[in-house]
């Protein structure tokens, strides 16, 4: 039923704690992972004048930190196919247009249920929901605390 299973992740540790929810899935189905980061800071500093290039290499540094992340967490799925993905531009688009591109079959992801972390990560949530192609399976707060 699901040969493709997305997880998009932020490597904060409440989201590093969906990593077992995604192996069982993956294992189950025999699956394969397809673990997605996605660097995004032009948003938050749209308001003030930085140079593009400014931003642009602040979102390669973040790529640069995030491609050592994934490979190690990626190490953590002993006999699953996985494939690591970075890309660059508004979270919740980007998850949808890779789970059309790659025609996954299911995403796994978590939500924030307070302060800044929401309204980041919640809204990103709310709105893969709303309208990802796919079946989304959406962690819940209360077992991501830390």
């Amino acid at each position: 039923m699901f040969k493709k299973i997305l997880f998009p992740t932020d490597l904060s540790s409440a989201s590093l704690k969906i990593v077992p929810y995604v192996i069982e899935m993956a294992n189950k189905f025999n699956a394969e992972a397809h673990i997605l980061f996605v660097a995004h800071v032009r948003r938050y500093y749209s308001y003030i004048e930085l140079e593009t290039g400014f931003i642009d290499n602040f979102e390669n540094e973040i790529a640069q930190k995030a491609d050592r992340q994934l490979k190690s967490l990626a190490a953590g799925f002993t006999g699953i196919k996985v494939k690591l993905s970075i890309l660059r531009g508004h979270p919740s688009q980007e998850i949808i247009s890779y789970a059309e591109s790659e025609k996954i079959d299911l995403i796994i992801m978590g939500h924030s249920s307070t302060g800044i972390e929401r309204a980041i990560l919640g809204s990103v949530a709310g709105h893969v929901v709303k309208y990802s192609p796919v079946p989304v399976m959406v962690i819940s707060p209360e077992i991501l605390k830390t």
